[in-house]
C-alpha cells in the first residue's frame, strides 16, 4: 500500500511538471513579497507624491511621513544631512505610511550601499546623462546575482522584516533624473536599463542647463521627448508636483519641503494669504522660496 501511494504521488508531481513545462518550462513562481507601497500603487496605475525632507529632525520627519504623502524624498544631494541623521529619522518612524526614498549625491557604491542599509526602498539618482550611471545605481542597489550589493550592518531588518535579503531586490526602486539636454538625448537608452523604474523630468535644472524656460517650445520639446520615450518603454514618468494636474502622463511627483509646508500651513491657520503652498502649472524654481 505504501509503495502504491508513493507511486500515486510521484504521478501527480510528474503531471504538475508536465503542465509547468507546457506553460513555459518552469513551475509557477510565488508572487514576490512586495511591501514597497509606492511600487504597488504605480503598478495599479495610481499617482504618488513625495514630501521633500531637508532637515535632520525626527519629529519633523515623522510629521512628513505620517501626513498623507506616499513617500518621503529625503534630500541628500542638496542638504547637509548625514546618513546617521537619516537613519535615526527613518527608524523613528518605523511603520509610517510614507516609504523612504533618498536622493543620493551620486551613483557611487558607498552612497547607495548606505542609503539601502538604513532602509531606503527608493534611490533617486540625480544628473543621469550616461547609461553607465543608471546601470551603476541598479547594480549597487541589488543583491547578487542581480547586482553587487554587499551584506553588512543595517537597520533594514527591523524596518522591513527578517526576509529582507530575499525580498529587497523586488522592492527597491530606481528613479533616474533627467536634468540636462545630454540626458534627454539618450533617454531611450536610460529607460532601457533593466531595473530603472521611473524617469524623472527635473524641471528646474533642465531649464538651467538648456537656457530655456518652461513654456518655450524648445523646452517643451525636451520634456515631451522624455515623456513619450519613457512611456513607450513601459516605465513611469516623474516630475514636480506643479505638473500633477496640468500635464498628462505623469505618475511620480516631488512635493514641497517641510519649511514650505509649515509656512503655508501657518498662514492658512492665521487666515492670511497663503505663501509657499504648492501651485499648479509652472514648476517653481528650486531655491527661490522666501
Amino acid at each position: 500500500m505504501a509503495n502504491g501511494r508513493i507511486r500515486e504521488w510521484l504521478g501527480v508531481f510528474a503531471a504538475i511538471a508536465v503542465v509547468a513545462a507546457d506553460l513555459g518550462g518552469q513551475p509557477a513562481a510565488t508572487p514576490p513579497n512586495l511591501y514597497n507601497t509606492v511600487k504597488l500603487k504605480l503598478a495599479e496605475g495610481k499617482q504618488v507624491v513625495g514630501g521633500t525632507v531637508l532637515l535632520p529632525d525626527p519629529d519633523l520627519y515623522c510629521a512628513m511621513a505620517n501626513s498623507g504623502f506616499d513617500f518621503t524624498w529625503i534630500e541628500m544631494q542638496h542638504s547637509p544631512l548625514t546618513y546617521q541623521d537619516v537613519a535615526r529619522m527613518i527608524l523613528a518612524c518605523k511603520g509610517a505610511p510614507a516609504i523612504p526614498f533618498i536622493r543620493v549625491p551620486d551613483a557611487t557604491e558607498g552612497d547607495i550601499q548606505k542609503a539601502t542599509d538604513i532602509g531606503a526602498l527608493g534611490i533617486i539618482l540625480p544628473m543621469v546623462d550616461t547609461v553607465d550611471k543608471a546601470a551603476a545605481a541598479v547594480k549597487f542597489a541589488r543583491y547578487p546575482p542581480a547586482g553587487r550589493r554587499s551584506q553588512g550592518n543595517g537597520q533594514y531588518g527591523p524596518l522591513w522584516g527578517s526576509e529582507y535579503r530575499a525580498t529587497a531586490n523586488n522592492n527597491i526602486m530606481i528613479v533616474a533624473m533627467i536634468e540636462n539636454p545630454a540626458g534627454v538625448d539618450i533617454v531611450d537608452k536610460i529607460a532601457a536599463v533593466p531595473g530603472v523604474d521611473v524617469v524623472f523630468v527635473a524641471s528646474t535644472d533642465l531649464s538651467s542647463f538648456s537656457g530655456l524656460k518652461q513654456g518655450d517650445p524648445k523646452y517643451e520639446a525636451l520634456v515631451t521627448k522624455v515623456l513619450d520615450t519613457t512611456t513607450k518603454a513601459g516605465l513611469k514618468v516623474g516630475g514636480p508636483l506643479a505638473w500633477k494636474n496640468s500635464r498628462k502622463g505623469y505618475a511620480f511627483f516631488q512635493g514641497p519641503t517641510e519649511a514650505a509646508l509649515i509656512r503655508c500651513g501657518t498662514r492658512v491657520s492665521l487666515g492670511l494669504q497663503p505663501s509657499g503652498c504648492p501651485s499648479g502649472g509652472v514648476a517653481a524654481t528650486e531655491g527661490s522660496e522666501k
